[in-house]
């Protein structure tokens, strides 16, 4: 069972393990090749693994306007994390007062104090403290005087370039989904609520679901082949899915709107997991309904013939 917190106070039980800090946005494949490190020190050490994350992102909280940005949700991180082994799970909020924390009060009076951590898991590039002025040299100097051990994992390298969220983000933007589905390590994901929308899907003959994507990263407009996991199921639905703004009908707001093959039932404010196959095409303005019905058909049958 692993603990969720979401403070620095932590069990006893969870003192003097090693912490693995960062945003593990996605928990990809260059994630994964850490914590399996991370398992081989838990091992040699008997020592339990924390994961040491914020929420929001610091790079959202510094940028208000950046929105669609996440690969993956609060809950489907603790999912991730939890298969890959973690004993613990510290989730502190990013706020003002927090964000002004001096980088060495960082590793006394959090990492030294409260946490007691033996070994500290980053990446080469990792920023700490009020204005970013703590970095893993800071980390390494203070290293014998608050009794821990810093460990730089060297990142996975795949076809010449690091696996990272960043790179992610840019190969699912530019409508790569395959690529990015590699380096994810599994299907990339949307979890959300359907809501009840316009309906404009169910009257052109084609009832849709609809999702609010909120923090997601916003995925190459257009259209793709998805399977559905509804919560508490372990069935999948296959269907065909809309993201984007909808140019036929003026939508202004990012929508994902998935319609389910043979399927026939009220999913309004269920809980879906979507995951991306497929992409079919990219988001285009059709001239009349009669347009887009025969290029739904289309679609349709594209996404049906997908593993």
């Amino acid at each position: 069972m692993v603990k969720l917190y979401k403070n620095f106070n932590i069990k006893k039980i969870h003192k003097k393990s090693i912490i693995l800090i960062g945003n593990f946005d996605g928990v990809h494949l260059g994630h994964q090749k850490l914590f399996k490190l991370a398992q081989s020190y838990k091992k040699k050490h008997h020592l339990k693994i924390g994961v040491l994350n914020f929420d929001p992102m610091p790079k959202m909280f510094f940028n208000p306007f950046l929105k669609n940005f996440k690969l993956s949700n609060i809950k489907q991180k603790f999912t991730l994390l939890k298969n890959l082994g973690v004993d613990f799970i510290i989730t502190k909020e990013f706020d003002k007062p927090f964000s002004k924390t001096k980088s060495i009060n960082f590793i006394k009076k959090i990492l030294h104090q409260k946490l007691k951590a033996k070994f500290i898991f980053v990446s080469n590039n990792f920023k700490f403290g009020n204005k970013r002025e703590g970095n893993v040299n800071l980390l390494i100097k203070h290293e014998k005087k608050f009794y821990y051990k810093v460990v730089k994992p060297k990142p996975l390298i795949l076809s010449k370039k690091i696996v990272s969220s960043s790179l992610i983000r840019r190969l699912l933007e530019k409508g790569f989904l395959n690529k990015a589905n590699k380096l994810l390590g599994r299907k990339w994901t949307i979890n959300g609520t359907v809501k009840k929308g316009r309906q404009i899907g169910k009257k052109i003959g084609f009832p849709t679901c609809n999702i609010d994507i909120n923090d997601y990263i916003l995925a190459k407009p257009g259209v793709y082949a998805v399977r559905v996991l509804r919560v508490n199921s372990s069935k999948y639905l296959k269907g065909i899915a809309n993201l984007g703004y909808r140019p036929t009908f003026n939508q202004k707001k990012i929508l994902l709107e998935v319609h389910l093959f043979n399927f026939s039932g009220n999913l309004y404010n269920k809980y879906l997991s979507v995951e991306f196959l497929k992409f079919i095409r990219k988001e285009k303005k059709f001239r009349n309904i009669n347009q887009l019905k025969s290029q739904i058909k289309k679609d349709l049958n594209n996404a049906k013939k997908t593993k």
